[in-house]
């Protein structure tokens, strides 16, 4: 466990996470939370990006874009939720994400009434690959 890929960075990242979540607990807005861990990473020394526009290619051609919440020294995305409880689709909208950048770790930080986040790897190695992921689950040969 101690060879996790930008493990350095990530653990700051969550400890900031909790120092947020500890000021301002639950119910605000996510945009409340972005900017309070924008804050507290650029203060730590962190290099961080909020709201940069990521480019969705489809055969080398632009078929769409989306803004991650914040990117941290071009190695982690981090995906802010405020919401009850983190559900599959979080999960999902995150590893997207890591699979249309160069970006392999992601953290999913919900600020809701339980403080909960989740790591995602999707390592640029197996980016590449082209495999349909929704029949995985029935694959038992």
């Amino acid at each position: 466990m101690d060879n996790l890929l930008h493990r350095d960075i990530t653990d700051q990242i969550i400890k900031t996470y909790f120092e947020v979540y500890n000021e301002l607990g639950y119910g605000f807005l996510e945009r409340v939370y972005q900017n309070s861990m924008l804050l507290e990473l650029k203060n730590k020394g962190l290099n961080v990006e909020s709201q940069k526009m990521i480019k969705v290619h489809y055969k080398g051609l632009l078929v769409g874009d989306y803004f991650a919440d914040i990117i941290v020294e071009n190695v982690v995305i981090l995906e802010l939720k405020a919401s009850e409880v983190l559900v599959q689709e979080n999960e999902l909208q995150l590893l997207n994400y890591l699979r249309a950048t160069d970006v392999e770790v992601g953290l999913l930080l919900n600020f809701g009434k339980k403080a909960e986040f989740r790591r995602k790897i999707f390592t640029n190695d197996r980016k590449n690959l082209n495999i349909d992921l929704s029949n995985i689950n029935n694959l038992d040969q």
